[in-house]
């Protein structure tokens, strides 16, 4: 574990330290904040903008403690502007993040969408990943099982699954193995976070498991 938030390199990749939990993990758990020309905190969801990151948990209630407690101030060590509806804004954002990255992942040909060709990818074991709209039938979705060893999302509407693949609305959708799999499933997880309040570094399928 790094002292002080100091980077440390890791399987997972550099670590850091959330302002509200203390807690050190690794940076894709977390959302990155800035402080802008007007010291006005800004989160930074691509971690490019310039300036010391202040890192929050991706995580409903330690995002709403930062800024309740004034933690973003104490951690830039200067007074700080927090939008009052910075946090409400930070969802569609993340949202956006990972429909634009499935996006790219269906016109790589490394995903696909609908019930029978999600099925068929994961008899063959080509799916890493089953992905699952939150408003699509329970009964329905059960009918699929989580890829052993992979992942499951099940935290994007219809309408922004959809939006992935050009359609009004996608209930079943599958990634493949290696590409942008990998940051579609970070991202995901820090979606949840915000969306749901919980952050899981493996979240297996929500109706039936494989076996």
């Amino acid at each position: 574990m790094s002292r002080g938030g100091v980077t440390k390199e890791l399987d997972d990749g550099p670590e850091r330290k959330c302002i509200a939990t203390g807690e050190v993990q690794p940076k894709h758990g977390l959302i990155r904040f800035v402080v802008g020309p007007d010291n006005q905190i800004v989160p930074d969801l691509m971690g490019k903008l310039p300036g010391r990151g202040i890192w929050v948990s991706a995580d409903k209630e330690a995002l709403a403690k930062a800024v309740k407690k004034g933690l973003f101030a104490r951690a830039a060590k200067k007074p700080v502007t927090v939008d009052e509806e910075m946090l409400n804004q930070l969802e569609p954002m993340l949202a956006r993040r990972v429909v634009d990255l499935i996006s790219l992942a269906r016109r790589s040909g490394s995903a696909v969408a609908g019930y029978e060709r999600v099925k068929d990818w994961l008899s063959k074991e080509e799916a890493e990943v089953l992905i699952q709209s939150s408003d699509g039938s329970e009964r329905g979705k059960t009918k699929l099982s989580t890829p052993h060893f992979g992942s499951y999302i099940g935290w994007l509407t219809a309408q922004e699954l959809g939006l992935a693949f050009g359609r009004q609305s996608v209930i079943h959708a599958a990634l493949g193995a290696g590409g942008l799999t990998k940051r579609v499933v970070e991202e995901a997880q820090r979606l949840k976070g915000v969306r749901i309040g919980t952050v899981n570094a493996n979240v297996s399928g929500r109706g039936r498991t494989k076996g």
